[in-house]
């Protein structure tokens, strides 16, 4: 039995990651980025990736997007093996990434421009379904240029929901923006996800916003990159990242992240 065929589960997982190494050649030689990440996310989930800069979070995300094969190991999206893009899986990256040259509403319509099955009449149905989602609905017709760096973000949040893909992937969305507009983008996305259900995979290094959104918080480390802890925040939603109670398992998230990289280090100089 191959890898592959042993990761064709049914729901409620959505993703399988199993067994993930990558390597990158660059000019000073091979770069160890990832080693064996193992890794299930149920229908439904809201999963942040946590770590350090260089620790390959935004790899495995590329690789679950199907922009990036992995060296070794298998990935796996509703049962089938991840072998490129899809309109299953959609990204949203730091940078907005808009098209100047079309107004709010021509942004969200260009990702539904090639979705089979729908009439004009529809699409322009769906996209102003998801602008009023995000709250742009009076900027319909605005020019990209006019917009806020939290208005663009949500642009980018709404094109990206309108295909209906099963898994939003989300790289780190907000690290731009300054911290009044993040937080009210904590709430928006908590209320969309809550309203939509679609899986997410959310990659940041703030520890405090990866605990204000997640399900669950994955602990990556570094030199190669590795799942080292998971942590399950049981709290209720909508939550503020301003709460005592989110700040509790923040400190416990990065007191367990400042203990794997001492140890890792430790370890490198063996």
């Amino acid at each position: 039995m191959t890898l592959e065929t042993e990761l064709q589960i049914p729901p409620p997982a959505r993703l399988a990651i199993a067994n993930v190494s990558k390597w990158f050649t660059t000019s000073r030689g091979p770069v160890h980025a990832l080693d064996q990440v193992s890794l299930q996310v149920t229908e439904g989930e809201f999963v942040c990736l946590v770590g350090p800069s260089g620790c390959g979070k935004s790899t495995l995300l590329n690789m679950i997007a199907g922009l990036e094969m992995p060296g070794q190991g298998a990935l796996v999206a509703g049962g089938k093996p991840i072998k490129g893009p899809s309109r299953e899986r959609m990204m949203m990256f730091q940078e907005s990434a808009l098209f100047p040259w079309l107004d709010v509403f021509g942004n969200v319509m260009f990702s539904l421009k090639r979705k089979p099955g729908l009439s004009d009449a529809e699409r322009r149905e769906v996209a102003e379904y998801y602008l009023r989602l995000v709250g742009l609905e009076k900027f319909m017709h605005a020019n990209i240029h006019e917009l806020s760096g939290g208005m663009k973000q949500r642009v980018a949040l709404a094109r990206a929901l309108a295909p209906n893909p099963r898994v939003l992937l989300m790289d780190e969305p907000f690290a731009a923006l300054d911290a009044l507009t993040r937080e009210q983008l904590y709430g928006d996305l908590q209320k969309i996800w809550a309203k939509r259900k679609v899986t997410i995979v959310f990659v940041t290094h703030n520890v405090r916003e990866a605990a204000c959104l997640g399900d669950r918080v994955v602990l990556f480390s570094p030199h190669p990159g590795r799942i080292r802890e998971q942590f399950k925040i049981d709290l209720p939603r909508p939550r503020d990242i301003n709460s005592v109670a989110l700040a509790a398992y923040a400190t416990k998230i990065m007191s367990a992240l400042k203990g794997h990289l001492i140890a890792d280090h430790a370890e490198g100089q063996e």
